[in-house]
């Protein structure tokens, strides 16, 4: 029988899918990436998140392998090209988790606008600052969308009823890609920096994207902008981020992904670094679970299933 390796949690309606197509699922979500690599050569397909890197070596040993499942959206992690050389079929899920992101991307941005975490822990601690609490609101803002994706495109949705000017950048797209948003407008990068109050990140990690947001990105944009990134944590320069929020360059930062996300491994420069950005009260953090809930779990599950159905791995 075809084997299938899943090497992290996922919706049990996925390994009841893949049984019902004629695989034997191993699931084992505590499998480490060497132990991975030791064993891959015996199946046929394997299910991933994040922790394992699907590169050439990897490939190489994969000798049974016809295809791999991406429960989420992030590519970097997989050589696509080597992939496609090797006759293994790639398939991801944005379609299963945009919406999360996008909710989470506008929760995040109204926490911020209205001082809700710092409200919160004040009023859990019988402080009653209403004057220092004021907030400001989003009506007769302009928001500009990098990256108009499947996590862009559901943001500036979510955005629709906002009353705000919401301005669109995406360099790989046609002419025209925002025709089925006519509330947004098509526009240049620099006009984003120029105008937005609030820039939103939308990108996917490549050699392109990697510290798109630094010093000179910066400086180029509006005082006081609002800094959204929801995607990937080196789509920013994180040192340079923090310098501007503590200049005011940037009034506030709404940020769910990080440059390191595992704070065990911090440098002591990390450790200095990180802990001047948490201690900012302008500044809403969270642990990368913008696509991570409950009902996307479900739904990449649903996604991966159904465009498995739709190849041809004969």
């Amino acid at each position: 029988m075809k084997r299938v390796l899943i090497t992290d949690d996922c919706h049990p309606e996925l390994i009841q899918g893949l049984q019902e197509m004629g695989y034997a699922c191993d699931f084992k979500p505590d499998i480490t990436p060497d132990e991975t690599l030791q064993t891959i050569h015996e199946y046929e397909g394997l299910i991933i998140n994040s922790k394992i890197l699907v590169n050439q070596a990897f490939l190489d040993k994969a000798l049974s392998l016809r295809f791999v499942g991406r429960l989420g959206s992030g590519m970097e992690i997989v050589d696509r090209q080597y992939a496609a050389q090797k006759g293994v079929a790639i398939i991801s899920s944005p379609e299963g988790n945009r919406n999360a992101v996008a909710e989470q991307a506008l929760g995040m941005l109204l926490a911020l606008s209205n001082n809700l975490m710092v409200a919160d822990q004040e009023v859990r601690a019988k402080i009653w600052e209403r004057e220092r609490n004021r907030g400001w609101e989003l009506m007769g803002k302009t928001i500009g969308i990098i990256g108009f994706g499947h996590t862009g495109n559901s943001f500036t949705r979510k955005l629709q009823g906002m009353d705000m000017q919401i301005l669109i950048f995406d360099k790989y797209l046609p002419v025209g890609y925002a025709s089925d948003t006519p509330f947004a407008k098509e526009t240049t990068l620099e006009n984003i920096q120029q105008q937005a109050d609030i820039i939103s990140l939308h990108l996917p990690l490549t050699q392109e994207t990697k510290h798109l947001v630094d010093a000179n990105f910066i400086g180029h944009c509006k005082s006081g902008f609002v800094l959204m990134n929801t995607s990937r944590g080196a789509c920013i320069k994180t040192k340079d981020v923090v310098e501007a929020l503590e200049s005011g360059k940037i009034g506030g930062a709404c940020l769910d992904v990080f440059e390191n996300e595992k704070p065990a491994t911090f440098t002591p420069d990390e450790t200095q670094m990180y802990e001047q950005l948490y201690a900012m009260k302008n500044v809403v953090v969270s642990p990368h679970i913008a696509g991570w809930t409950h009902d996307s779990k479900l739904r990449m599950a649903k996604v991966l299933l159904q465009k498995l159905n739709q190849i041809s791995l004969t």
